[in-house]
C-alpha cells in the first residue's frame, strides 16, 4: 500500500493497493467515467475512480425526484457497490483540485496520486450565464441536491401559500417559472402541470388549483431545438394542453425581489424559478486556457486526447470534439458520454497491445423526451413517434439505463402504482431550504 508523504512537503498521498500495472485515473463518475470503468474491469490496468459524490446519479429522472414522483435513492447508485467485483478498480471520494501534468499529479481534498494517464469525465454545472440575480435566487437542476432543493422550495412555498390571506403572495408562491425549452424544462413542466392537476387538489383544498400557473420562457423560436420540427411542435401542443405558458423569443435578463423580467419588458411575479437553460464545462485546475473552447469546454482530438497533453484524456460533457462534421462539437447528453467512455476504453486495451487506433465516431441513437403521461416525442433517424408509442418507449429506455436491479424495480414499481392512481411520493419536507449565502 501506498502510505508514505512526498518529499519536503506535508501533502499526503493518497492510499492505493500496490500494483505493477499502468494506473489511470478516472476523475468523474457520470455516464462517460462510469462506461470507461466498466469496460475496463479486469484489465491490466490499475484503474482509479474519483468523485466528489460517492454515488452516481441518473440525471435524466432529476426532475421526477424534484417535483415528489421518485425518491432520491431509486436514481442514485453507489460506486463502491458497482466497482466491488472489478479487481483492478479502486473508488475514492475527493475532488480533484489541480492537475500538475509535468509531473503527472493530480491534488485533491483528500491526497495527492500520480498517473500514466489521466482521463477527465468532470461533466458540466449550471450556466447562469453571469446573471447573478438568478444565480443567487433560482435553482439549477444539474444533480440530486439541486432536485432536492427545488421539491422543498416547491412544497414550502405551497404550504405558505394555505397560510397567508394576501392574495398577491399567494400567486408568487404558486407561479412556477421554467427558464429553457430543452428537453430538461419541457420535461419539468409536464411533471408540474400532472401534480398541479392530480395532486394539488387533494393536497391542498384550502385554495382552487387553478391558482397554480406554469410558464416556460425559451430565448429561440422553438421547443426543443435539437429535435425535429415535428417534435417540438408536438411538445408545444402538449403543454398547451397541460395549461402550461410557453414564453418563445424571450430573454430573461433579471430575478430580483420574485419577480422575474424579461428583455422585452415582461414581468412575472414568481417565488419558484428553475433554470434548465445552459450548462458549462467544470475541471480542475491545471489546464492551459488556450485548450479550453465555448462553453467551458475541453478541445480533444479525434481520439479523445486533450490538446497539448500526450496522456490526458476527457470525455463526456466537458469534452467537445471539433470537426468538419461536428463544428460545435458533440451534444451534451448521456449517448455521446456513454459511447465516448467505450470507445477510450477500447482504445486504452489497443494501447497495451501497441495496436492502431481509431478516431471516434459518434452513432445517433436518437433523441426522446416526455411531457407527462401519454405525451412524449422520439426522433429514430427517419422514424419520428409521438404520443403514447413514444412515451412507451421513452420509460423502457430509461428504466433500462438505470444502474442497479434494485433502483429500476423502485422505479418500475413507482411508476405502476402512479399510473393507476396517481398518487406521487411521500411530499416529506425534511428541511427548511434557505438559498446560500453568495
Amino acid at each position: 500500500m501506498e502510505t508514505s508523504l512526498k518529499k519536503d512537503t506535508k501533502t499526503p498521498i493518497m492510499c492505493l493497493p500496490s500494483s505493477n500495472n499502468p494506473r489511470i485515473v478516472v476523475v468523474g463518475g457520470g455516464f462517460a467515467g462510469l462506461a470507461l470503468v466498466k469496460e475496463l474491469k479486469n484489465t491490466n490496468y490499475q484503474i482509479v475512480l474519483i468523485d466528489k459524490n460517492n454515488f452516481h446519479q441518473f440525471q435524466p429522472l432529476l426532475y421526477q425526484v424534484a417535483t415528489s414522483g421518485l425518491e432520491p435513492d431509486s436514481i442514485a447508485f453507489p460506486f463502491r457497490k458497482q466497482v466491488s467485483k472489478y479487481k483492478n478498480v479502486s473508488f475514492r471520494l475527493a475532488e480533484v483540485t489541480q492537475i500538475d501534468s509535468q509531473t503527472n499529479t493530480i491534488h485533491t481534498t483528500n491526497g495527492s496520486l500520480t498517473y500514466n494517464y489521466l482521463v477527465l469525465a468532470t461533466g458540466t454545472t449550471t450556466n447562469f450565464f453571469g446573471l447573478d440575480t438568478i444565480k443567487k435566487n433560482g435553482l439549477g437542476l444539474k444533480s440530486i441536491r439541486d432536485s432536492l432543493n427545488i421539491r422543498h422550495v416547491m412544497l414550502q412555498n405551497l404550504e405558505q401559500a394555505a397560510i397567508t390571506c394576501n392574495n398577491e403572495e399567494r400567486k408568487a408562491l404558486t407561479n412556477f417559472v421554467i427558464v429553457g425549452g430543452g428537453p430538461a424544462g419541457i420535461e419539468m413542466a409536464g411533471a408540474l402541470a400532472e401534480f398541479c392537476n392530480y395532486i394539488l387538489p387533494k393536497d391542498y383544498p384550502e385554495y382552487p388549483s387553478s391558482i397554480m400557473k406554469i410558464h416556460i420562457i425559451e430565448a429561440s423560436g422553438k421547443l426543443l431545438a435539437s429535435m425535429s420540427k415535428k417534435a417540438s411542435e408536438k411538445a408545444l401542443e402538449y403543454l398547451n394542453d397541460l395549461n402550461v405558458k410557453v414564453l418563445l423569443n424571450e430573454v430573461v435578463v433579471n430575478y430580483n425581489n420574485n419577480v422575474v423580467t424579461t428583455k422585452s419588458g415582461k414581468t412575472i411575479h414568481s417565488k419558484n424559478l428553475i433554470w434548465t437553460a445552459g450548462v458549462k464545462g467544470q475541471f480542475p485546475q491545471g489546464i492551459k486556457k488556450e485548450f479550453v473552447k465555448k462553453g467551458n469546454r475541453l478541445s480533444v482530438d479525434r481520439f479523445l486526447k486533450l490538446e497539448g497533453y500526450p496522456n490526458i484524456f476527457s470525455i463526456g460533457d466537458v469534452a467537445v470534439v471539433t470537426t468538419k462534421n461536428t463544428p460545435k462539437g458533440h451534444p451534451q447528453v448521456a449517448q455521446v458520454a456513454i459511447q465516448q467512455g467505450k470507445y477510450l476504453a477500447k482504445n486504452f486495451k489497443k494501447i497495451a497491445r501497441n495496436k492502431p487506433l481509431n478516431p471516434f465516431v459518434y452513432k445517433d441513437k436518437g433523441s426522446l423526451a416526455t411531457v407527462g403521461r401519454h405525451r412524449a416525442v422520439a426522433d429514430l433517424g427517419s422514424f419520428k413517434f409521438t404520443g403514447y408509442i413514444a412515451w412507451l418507449l421513452w420509460s423502457f429506455v430509461h428504466l433500462m439505463s438505470i444502474s442497479g436491479f434494485k433502483n429500476k424495480l423502485l422505479v418500475g414499481i413507482n411508476w405502476t402504482i402512479s399510473y393507476f392512481n396517481y398518487e406521487k411520493s411521500n411530499r416529506l419536507i425534511i428541511r427548511n431550504y434557505k438559498k446560500p449565502k453568495t
